[in-house]
Order: C-alpha cells, then structure tokens, then sequence
C-alpha cells in the first residue's frame, strides 16, 4: 500500500489510500477437490506413502481464468466443482450422479481440473435439457387447457366438480382423465371465462334442483293428503267402532290403519304363514349349535342381511309362486332370498331362506306382504 498526498494550497489536506502499483493482485485460488479411491487407487496410495483412504481430499491452486470451476459456501470454503457428477448415459444423456468421482489412481491437480472442466460443460447441458423439457411440458399442458377450455364452453352439458364448488376465480373440470384446475390467479386469461362459466352453470343447476325438490316436496304432501282421505274413507266404511271413534279424534296412527287395510287385502291368503324377519334370533340358534358359542347373544344390530331375487327356483317354491299369484292376480307377486350373516365372525354362521314378496296397490297405498316357502 502507498500513500499519496494532495494538499493544494488554501485548502483542508485530503489523503487518498489507494493499492501500490507494485502488487498485484493473487492469479490464483487454493480450493480443495475431494474424490474417492478405489481398491486399486487405494493400493497404489499407500505404495506412494500416501494413507490409502477411500476418501481423500487434495488442495490445489485454481487459475483465476478457471474460478467458474470453484465453488464458494458461507463459511468462505473454496471446494472444486466435482460433486454432483453430471455424465452421458448409454444414450447419450446427461444424467447427474451425486457422489464424488473415483479413481484407479491417485489423480494430479491437472486431471482433476480437467474432470472439473467437463463436469462443468455437462451440467451446464443438464440444466439446459432440463429446462428445455420443462418449457415442453408446459407447453403440452398449456394445449390440454386449451383443449379442454375449448370443450367446456362449446358444451353446455359439461359441468365443473362440485366439491370444492367453482367460483369466479377458481374451478376444477375433470376431462382427458385428468382434474384440470383454473385459477385466476395463476392463469387469468384462460381460466377467467371457464371459471365464470362453471359458476353460471353450477349455479343453474343449483336452482333447478332446488325447484326440483319442492316439487317433488309438493307431489309427496299432496300424496300423504291424499293417503288421508283414503284412509278416512276405508276406515268409515270398514274400520272398527273403536278405530272409527280415533279417527275422528285425529289420534289413529296411520301405520295401523294401513295394517287394517293390508288384512282385509291379504285376507285370501290369511292361510298361508308369513314371513318374520328374525334374522338375530335365527342366527343365535344357529350359533349355539356349536360349542365354541353356545352362550353367545345376537343383536339386531349385529345381523348382515342381503336381500335378492331369486333367479332359480324348485318345485315347491314355484308352487308356492303360482299359489300366490292365482289369489293375487293383480298383485306383483316374486320369490326372493335372503342371507343373514353375524358381523362379528361372517363366516361362523349363515342363514339363508326364501321366501315370497306380494306387492299391491289399493289406492294410493302400496302394500306389500311376504310369505314363507
């Protein structure tokens, strides 16, 4: 360093410190390249004193010219770029490998300089492949949007997922087995007139069911009223005086009085046995047949029961079958199964029965009666 002094007359001295034109700035940098040897790089380090270790580390002097080489961490560390590898694969891509490079032999600074050098040009290829496919994948997903943007609002009977529900400014649309989301946000001038439209459509469709519940709400009240009447009717006319005198106190439970109504129907095959639903107690004794549950209790709620047509039936059933429908002509008359399971252990015990479903219509009740086979 040398000082230099400027004081012109008149006026406040002034001292500049500025670098010596004698010394000049390092031309190098001493970095540290750490590499791996192989069993045969291990062997020719101890025959050349050195200490034989798999993982050796070697400080060499970098060029200026050649810092790009060098890489620098917070702590003010100078390592050469060797780690992560970058290397062409079998076809001819750069692929990267984190590990240190390995050696037969213990390599020398210019060997490791040189790797650096070429590992240097592969990675800047990498990264240069990488963003190449990345700018591609974009753009194919940018035409998918496009496409299926396109699609939604030329179709009007295309609707967005309705969980989560579409917005102004957010929609998701399944299409091209994919969910395809819009976000204004992220892509406003695509997504903008699609989740606008999603909105309107979501929306519409939300009136019409809305509008479609109260109707449906309409047409079961106007039914239930109209169960009343028939119910009253039939209850003048065939009830007892006791279900008569509730009737007209408005105190008859309505499930009743349709029980009344289903005797008097069914009444033509009041002889044949009816159907009880006791899967629970016909599982327990089932059960109980064997010793490993012979004191165990089957809840209602523990019973798993599947009921099905039955697609095949033996003589006796379709007697029964023909039976039915000769005393109902006008009745909806099928054989039918049911299986009962026990939820705790399915397969220590299974029941299955067929039966006979009859379904009428008197009115505008619809009663159904089952028979046993």
């Amino acid at each position: 360093m040398e000082l230099v002094t400027n004081a012109p007359s008149g006026a406040a001295d002034q001292t500049v410190i500025g670098v010596g034109r004698n010394q000049a700035p390092p031309k190098s940098l001493p970095a540290t390249a750490t590499f791996i040897l192989s069993e045969a790089g291990r062997k020719a380090s101890l025959l050349a004193g050195g200490d034989g270790k798999a993982l050796q580390t070697l400080t060499l002097n970098v060029p200026a010219g050649r810092l790009h080489l060098v890489s620098v961490d917070r702590q003010g560390v100078a390592r050469l770029r060797l780690r992560p590898r970058f290397e062409l694969d079998g076809e001819q891509r750069v692929v990267r490998v984190d590990s240190s490079p390995a050696f037969d032999a213990p390599p020398n600074p210019e060997e490791l300089l040189r790797l650096a050098a070429r590992n240097h040009e592969l990675e800047q290829a990498f990264h240069a492949a990488r963003t190449a496919a990345t700018l591609t994948r974009q753009e194919a997903q940018r035409e998918v949007r496009q496409r299926v943007a396109q699609a939604f609002l030329a179709d009007q009977g295309q609707r967005a997922v309705a969980h989560p529900p579409p917005t102004q400014r957010y929609c998701v649309i399944e299409a091209e087995g994919r969910r395809i989301v819009f976000d204004v946000s992220v892509d406003p001038v695509l997504a903008k007139p699609v989740a606008i439209e999603a909105t309107r459509r979501f929306r519409t469709d939300q009136r019409a069911k809305r509008e479609q519940n109260l109707q449906d709400r309409a047409k079961q009240l106007a039914l239930h009223e109209e169960k009343k009447r028939f119910v009253a009717d039939w209850i003048a006319k065939h009830g007892t005086p006791d279900q008569q005198a509730r009737q007209a106190a408005g105190v008859l439970p309505m499930a009743e009085a349709i029980e009344a109504i289903a005797e008097q129907v069914f009444a033509p095959a009041s002889g044949h046995p009816r159907y009880v639903r006791d899967g629970a107690a016909r599982l327990q004794e089932l059960l109980r047949a064997s010793p490993d549950h012979a004191n165990v209790v089957v809840a209602p709620s523990e019973v798993v029961a599947e009921t099905t047509v039955q697609k095949t039936a033996t003589s006796h059933e379709w007697a029964t079958v023909e039976k039915l429908r000769r005393l109902f002509p006008a009745g909806a008359v099928t054989l039918m199964v049911q299986q009962l399971r026990w939820r705790s252990a399915p397969e220590s015990a299974k029941w299955q029965e067929v039966f006979v479903a009859v379904g009428l219509a008197v009115g505008p009740i619809a009663l159904r009666r089952e028979f046993r086979v």
